[in-house]
């Protein structure tokens, strides 16, 4: 039997699960201090990225059982997550990812020959990544407890593909900056896998670019070059050095660039004018769709970096060396790699994490405004170089013929890419009947990223509510989840595929904003992000209009903080957007109190949901909503009623925040 497809599927399941491992890790860190902005003995998680150092003294010694070891930590740890709370999820990721990097650099000195598998292994992760995420609806699907048996599985899947691979080889050392070099290298394409391309929908939020194209273009292209790697076609075994480089080059400005290309300028000053952000113009999509063509390089940076820990040739008469016969790579040539790659990784993780809350991160904050793409060209950069750094005269050395794929394995990345696309095919929405319709629900909730106020997922339990709730209209804030913060879970198209509901993410996830984002089951029409100026956080209103019975509502979803005078600079702005508009739902989390200068401001030319109906702020049930007791509104224009307006409350909101909502009806202008 052949061997090939096994060595494949262990590559593939050990990224995978590294990327996962590593994702779950940063997003229970992120999480249990997601209301603590200050680094405590939580922060200590990050280092099970270096625990490879730890098991490097053994991999000479005792391999074996070290191999058997590891994996079982692997696949335990592993397999609990998705049904643990946060905390022990923390140390359950903690273990899988230094368990998963230690297991790869093992095999790696212990299995030499196995290294040219890597690069399509990574490949196929990648690919069965996306398949993962599409399968969930925007939320990685074998990390959550409904889902969690795939994790198992695949686990089971990679103890028996080791018990069937064949015992350890001969390996020679390959010393000096050569190899660290190529560890490091190899530490950074995973970071980058991990950031973005594991997680299609990060890109889609980037860009507000077509979901399924995307992920569908990820899928198909990696599968694609996960079979082009296995079987290497003349062409890809003559890429000289120079195309390499030029690959790269091309990849880090098309990246970089699909970035840049959606950044925003925010208003420097109070009397800036407020910038408005519609649909990205067709010119826009130019360097995403060069980077979805051009990122599987790094798959071929992968076989560059392992090609160049692989043992020399042995020239024909001659004896080898004492220390070229040995077996095992000595664990002091591997250290000063590992130590600089878990490094990078968990520098650039901040730096990507620092350009969202900068503005909580005294006194290194203002460096990292409006800098989101500067860990990602960083990555980039880094990966060019450094496989520039590792050229050969040959890039691609042609493989066995019994060591190839048989051709009746393009079935199964056929069916990956198929399974995927159908997974990523929007939901059917909802049918709205509009005749006749008298009356409009709108629901405000601040999401706190899908976590209630006890630090634990509550994605199902919102959802739950939002069900019940049933609302014609949805504004969401702090729903800017696709980022590696919180696993690049996309929550908001989870809830817009789950309720059929048509969805505008409002600002992109790369302008460094908290998510506002408008769900409706009636179309969204002109869907723009309006950004004003602030001294804090970077202040995004969504904005769209939904039409019901032939007239057309204009629905504003917000979610400011900043100091007074920034605060008052968005009251107004919203209140001059709003003026010429016939009717107006302007809803969300003001962070305003009633006292508030600001809030008066909107209060003077809006209609509050709740007082309008309890002017006292204390409902007839005495829910006491007044002063520091409410920043959730509803604002309606003055042609516009709200009925039966409701808060409900922590932690029966499955947030930190209280959920409003209200039935509004109208008159004619």
């Amino acid at each position: 039997m052949k061997k090939s497809p096994l060595f494949l599927l262990v590559f593939a399941i050990l990224f995978l699960f590294t990327i996962q491992s590593a994702g779950t890790l940063v997003e229970s860190i992120y999480i249990l201090d997601l209301m603590n902005t200050n680094l405590d003995e939580k922060a200590l998680g990050v280092l099970f990225f270096f625990a490879p150092l730890l098991a490097l003294p053994f991999f000479k010694r005792s391999p074996r059982p070290l191999l058997w070891i590891l994996l079982g930590l692997l696949v335990l740890s592993r397999g609990l997550t998705p049904y643990l709370t946060t905390a022990d999820r923390l140390v359950a990721s903690g273990i899988a990812t230094g368990a998963s990097f230690s297991l790869f650099f093992l095999l790696l000195n212990t299995r030499p020959k196995w290294m040219h598998w890597g690069g399509p292994g990574l490949a196929l992760a990648v690919a069965l990544s996306a398949l993962l995420r599409a399968a969930g609806e925007g939320i990685e699907v074998s990390l959550v407890p409904a889902g969690g048996w795939v994790g198992w599985v695949l686990g089971l899947l990679l103890v028996g593909l080791l018990l069937a691979m064949p015992e350890r080889g001969p390996a020679v050392s390959q010393r000096g900056v050569r190899r660290t070099a190529s560890i490091l290298g190899i530490y950074l394409i995973l970071t980058l896998v991990y950031f973005s391309f594991s997680a299609p929908a990060v890109i889609a939020r980037w860009t507000q670019g077509d979901y399924t194209l995307i992920a569908s273009a990820v899928s198909l292209f990696s599968l694609g070059w996960a079979w082009l790697l296995t079987n290497p076609p003349r062409f890809l075994q003559r890429i000289s050095t120079t195309w390499l480089l030029a690959w790269n080059l091309l990849f880090t400005l098309s990246l970089t660039g699909t970035l840049l290309v959606h950044r925003v300028s925010f208003p420097p000053t109070a009397d800036s004018p407020a910038v408005v952000v519609g649909t990205p113009d067709w010119w826009q999509h130019i360097p995403l769709g060069l980077m979805l063509l051009l990122f599987p390089v790094l798959f071929i940076d992968l076989c560059v970096f392992l090609h160049c820990l692989q043992p020399p040739a042995p020239t024909p008469g001659k004896k080898p060396k004492r220390q070229e016969a040995s077996a095992g790579l000595p664990s002091g040539s591997s250290w000063p790699g590992i130590l600089l790659g878990a490094l990078a990784l968990v520098v650039l993780i901040f730096v990507n994490i620092f350009s969202n809350v900068w503005a909580y991160i005294d006194p290194v904050s203002l460096p990292f405004r409006n800098t989101f793409w500067l860990s990602y060209c960083l990555l980039a950069v880094g990966i060019t170089l450094l496989a520039w750094g590792g050229r050969q005269r040959r890039l691609l050395h042609r493989t066995d013929a019994a060591e190839r794929l048989p051709w009746a394995w393009v079935a199964v990345p056929a069916a990956i890419f198929l399974a995927t696309l159908l997974f990523a095919l929007p939901a059917k929405h909802v049918q709205a009947v509009d005749s006749e319709i008298t009356s409009l629900r709108a629901m405000t909730y601040n999401t706190q990223q899908s976590n209630g106020e006890d630090a634990e997922r509550s994605v199902d339990a919102q959802l739950a509510l939002i069900r019940r709730v049933a609302p014609d209209i949805l504004a969401l804030q702090e729903s800017d989840s696709a980022r590696i913060s919180l696993n690049n879970n996309d929550y908001v198209r989870y809830f817009a595929e789950k309720l059929g509901y048509y969805s505008y993410y409002g600002p992109t996830t790369g302008t460094g904003t908290f998510g506002t984002a408008i769900l409706s089951k009636y179309p969204l029409l002109n869907p723009r992000a309006v950004f004003i100026f602030s001294d804090k956080d970077e202040t995004g209103v969504a904005e769209a209009e939904i039409e019901v019975n032939g007239m057309r509502f204009t629905i504003y979803d917000v979610h400011p903080d900043s100091s007074d005078e920034a605060m008052l600079v968005f009251a107004e702005t919203l209140v001059e957007r709003a003026a010429d508009k016939p009717y107006v739902i302007a809803l969300g989390d003001y962070n305003l109190r009633d006292y508030e200068a600001a809030y008066q401001w909107v209060a003077a030319h809006l209609t509050n949901a709740w007082t309008s109906v309890y002017p006292s702020e204390i409902s007839d049930s005495g829910m006491d909503m007044s002063g520091d007791n409410r920043i959730d509104h509803i604002f309606l224009s003055a042609n516009l009623q709200a009925l039966n307006p409701t808060y409900l409350l922590p932690p029966e909101s499955a947030t930190d925040h209280p959920v409003h909502w209200t039935d509004i009806v109208w008159s004619e202008p």
